[in-house]
């Protein structure tokens, strides 16, 4: 995917995005699509995968010395449609996505070729073993019967599947092929059942069976963070972040079903917790901010498919494993020494949880140099052990006190220019890429002090719909309108319909995770790279499509502010998974070959330029070039970045001023969203 914003206007389905295949395949899927969804209206409360329209981009490419098992085409088709249908889906309760044999899946691939637009017609004899069927091979019949997406069942794996009879009379006995039968669906003349892999195709060989597919979730559309930063392509693609480690350094996280392998019939993949809190031994989120963080860096949204959400609440990628370092107490406060020791053990525990990123949602003020700082220090260390470290710009750009509208408010550790730091945008409850603006709390640069250029990335981070902790944690039961709760025909969404185990965060410390797990899936396509390769890699293939003013409104205060979307406001732009994936551009592999640049302030002319560190690669050439990463609005050297920003001869920005008043680390979560 090239990393130039599409064409807006252009808008088609995230399924016809990502393919490369000719007419006959696209005709079949969008005749799949509205067969099932043309006739379906939107019920108050919930949303359907086709009413969110999405910029049309150029097609994945991604090649890399790690990959994962290549899907056919007939599989990624219907790997996206499950994704814009809201009555299908790619899980089953306890279950892996079913499938059939080989031979099968070579019959579907000539049937596509031969121009039939889907497996079959539901009830038509001539295509299921009638008296039309003459002397068809009888395997090309079986492997009709049997739904696409059955194609890589486990043959030794039990599943539920539903099988379609002819009619209601020709309902057939399937114990005898291993079948048990687990629920009667006369309304459409089928059952229920559960039966082996292996034996499929003894169902399908049964005369008066139509048809057989698996018992697929039934969700609403996925969580717009995924498709506003392109992760569904990726996931499509196989990139899951199957394999790699990521340190959650936060206030420790509760397992739940999200954070299993497949729901409650796996181990979690939280494997290994440990609390620093001082005289405080437990390892679950009393907090209820680290849970949060680590679903929506590695959530797998299974409580969100057994329950009628709203939506499917898939993090970035949910097949991570988390080490859990619990930093934060009770009420989301730290400090440095639990902070720095956390970091410690994750070096140590690198090569034994293959632990390649650092997640910090978390942030303090800033009192001196990155140089001198200890926080600073330690994530370097981190970044230099060859670990992707993360951080929170932090949640102060509405702040004023200083005169700087919120200017030079990035927090520590985000004002080290190794290490990666985050902002925040709001998607504005759509799931397009291009919707996307900055709020209002995202901190800004440049860094106080050392005037890097921060932030280095945007992401998501408003109203992003995440597991909680538990219904007692702190941030739950002192907001309990976060609450995400349950549907019903009935009763409509809410406690009536049961309870609720997702809420809504908003901040900075949202949208860290969904760079973290951006960097999990870089490092799963390539485990070779480098925290500086990933980092430049990011920032490079980033969206970068943002008006230069926006306004938000605090929907606590009702206050409007004004934001120019400027270099440091958005940083390098949007983080963008399929375009990072897709990219074969490596930085030099070096530390700090991608730090942060600098801006410099002449006070004579009152204008500032950008100056990158001479052994970075920013600058330095075409693919690499500044316009490139960063936009056509900065320029380097001697330049004029822009001359009309409040910014701009403040005495506070770029003396030595500090900004804040306490030196305390917290969870820099905002609650309410704008």
């Amino acid at each position: 995917m090239a990393s130039n914003p599409a064409n807006p206007s252009q808008k088609t389905s995230s399924f016809l995005k990502t393919t490369t295949w000719g007419t006959l395949i696209a005709s079949s899927v969008v005749l799949a699509v509205f067969g099932l969804n043309g006739s379906l209206s939107s019920k108050p409360g919930r949303h359907t995968g086709l009413s969110e329209s999405r910029p049309t981009t150029q097609p994945l490419s991604i090649s890399a010395s790690n990959s994962p098992r290549k899907a056919t085409t007939f599989e990624a088709a219907l790997s996206q449609l499950a994704h814009l249908n809201p009555f299908s889906g790619s899980r089953t309760s306890g279950t892996d996505t079913p499938g059939v044999s080989t031979a099968s899946g070579s019959v579907l691939s000539a049937a596509l070729n031969n121009g039939s637009s889907q497996p079959a017609n539901a009830r038509s004899e001539s295509s299921f073993g009638g008296s039309s069927m003459g002397a068809q091979d009888p395997q090309a019949v079986i492997a009709a019967k049997l739904a696409p997406d059955l194609k890589t069942a486990d043959p030794g794996k039990a599943l539920d599947v539903i099988v379609q009879f002819k009619n209601a009379s020709s309902t057939t006995d399937l114990t005898a092929d291993g079948a048990t039968v687990k629920r009667d669906l006369s309304v459409i003349h089928g059952q229920l059942v559960n039966v082996k892999g292996s034996d499929l195709s003894n169902l399908a060989a049964h005369s008066e069976v139509l048809y057989i597919s698996p018992n697929r979730a039934v969700h609403g559309a996925m969580d717009k963070v995924v498709t506003a930063v392109n992760d569904d392509l990726a996931y499509a693609n196989g990139w899951d972040g199957t394999g790699v480690g990521v340190a959650v350094i936060d206030s420790g996280v509760t397992t739940n079903d999200d954070n299993n392998s497949d729901g409650n019939n796996a181990p979690s993949r939280v494997v290994f917790s440990q609390s620093f809190v001082s005289n405080d031994t437990t390892v679950d989120d009393a907090y209820g901010h680290g849970t949060t963080v680590s679903e929506i860096l590695a959530g797998n949204g299974f409580d969100s498919t057994t329950a009628s959400y709203p939506g499917f609440y898939r993090g970035i990628a949910p097949e991570a494993q988390i080490v859990s370092l619990r930093v934060l107490d009770g009420t989301g406060a730290g400090n440095d020494s639990e902070v720095i020791s956390a970091i410690q053990l994750a070096i140590s525990l690198q090569s034994t949880y293959n632990i390649r990123v650092i997640n910090l949602s978390l942030s303090r003020g800033v009192y001196e140099s990155y140089t001198l700082d200890p926080l600073c220090q330690a994530v370097e260390s981190a970044w230099n052990a060859g670990i992707v470290v993360v951080a929170a710009a932090g949640n102060m750009g509405q702040y004023n006190g200083a005169g700087t509208n919120g200017y030079a408010t990035i927090g520590a550790p985000g004002n080290d220019p190794y290490i990666i730091t985050v902002g925040a945008t709001n998607t504005h409850g759509s799931g397009q890429q291009t919707s996307q603006t900055m709020t209002s709390y995202s901190s800004k640069g440049p860094t106080t002090f050392d005037h890097i250029v921060k932030p280095d990335l945007v992401a998501p981070g408003n109203q992003v719909v995440t597991h909680m902790a538990g219904s007692n944690s702190t941030l739950i039961s002192e907001y309990p309108a976060l609450a995400v709760y349950p549907c019903s025909s009935s009763a409509g969404c809410g406690p009536q319909s049961g309870n609720a185990q997702y809420m809504r965060m908003s901040g900075t410390s949202m949208a860290t995770p969904v760079v973290s797990g951006v960097a999990a899936l870089l490092v799963q396509q390539n485990p070779t790279i480098t925290p500086d390769q990933v980092k430049a890699r990011l920032m490079k293939t980033a969206w970068k499509g943002f008006s230069p003013i926006t306004t938000a409104t605090d929907l606590s205060s009702g206050a409007v502010y004004t934001i120019n979307q400027d270099i440091f406001t958005i940083g390098s732009g949007s983080v963008d998974a399929a375009a990072a994936l897709a990219s074969t551009d490596l930085a030099p592999a070096t530390p700090g070959a991608a730090k942060s640049p600098t801006a410099v302030f002449d006070s004579v002319s009152n204008t500032v330029s950008i100056v990158g560190d001479p052994n970075t690669v920013w600058g330095n050439s075409a693919v690499w070039g500044n316009s490139i990463v960063w936009g056509n609005s900065v320029v380097w050297g001697n330049s004029v970045v822009w001359g009309n920003s409040v910014v701009w001869g403040n005495s506070v920005v770029w003396g030595n001023s500090v900004v804040w008043g306490n030196s305390v680390v917290w969870g820099n979560s905002v609650v309410w969203g704008n």
